[in-house]
């Protein structure tokens, strides 16, 4: 699925279009359309932890975004040997609208709950 980029990613401002591809029910995979060699592991991070944050309104606005929009929140990982310590990034979730396939990223600045590089192991042990 291709989505357009509404707010550029951050160090990656030249990429205005993505798509996703489906790794397993966990990971998927984001690649640039207009450049291969840029592409990003992403993680459904609602499998490893509580995940709640407010879309601020301007992305609501610019993703076209209702109450009844399906959405899909994901997180860029960087894959690590082993699996575990794979680091997720929480403060920059990226937003899809897969109603209209637009997507931005945004950043929970004011996060105290969030980091920006967490252990996937860290929330293995957590049962």
């Amino acid at each position: 699925m291709k989505f357009d980029i509404s707010v550029p990613l951050l160090g990656f401002e030249d990429v205005k279009e993505v798509e996703l591809q489906k790794i397993d029910d966990i990971f998927m995979k984001m690649v640039s359309c207009k450049d291969e060699n840029i592409s990003f592991t992403m993680i459904n991070p609602f499998v490893l932890r509580e995940y709640d944050f407010e879309v601020p309104q301007n992305i609501k606005t610019l993703l076209d975004i209702s109450e009844k929009s399906n959405l899909l929140i994901l997180n860029i990982v960087l894959i690590q040997t082993p699996i575990e310590d794979s680091i997720v990034n929480f403060i920059g979730p990226v937003i899809y609208n897969t109603d209209n396939n637009k997507a931005a990223q945004i950043i929970l600045a004011d996060s105290k709950e969030y980091g920006v590089a967490e252990k996937i192991s860290d929330f293995l042990n957590k049962e």
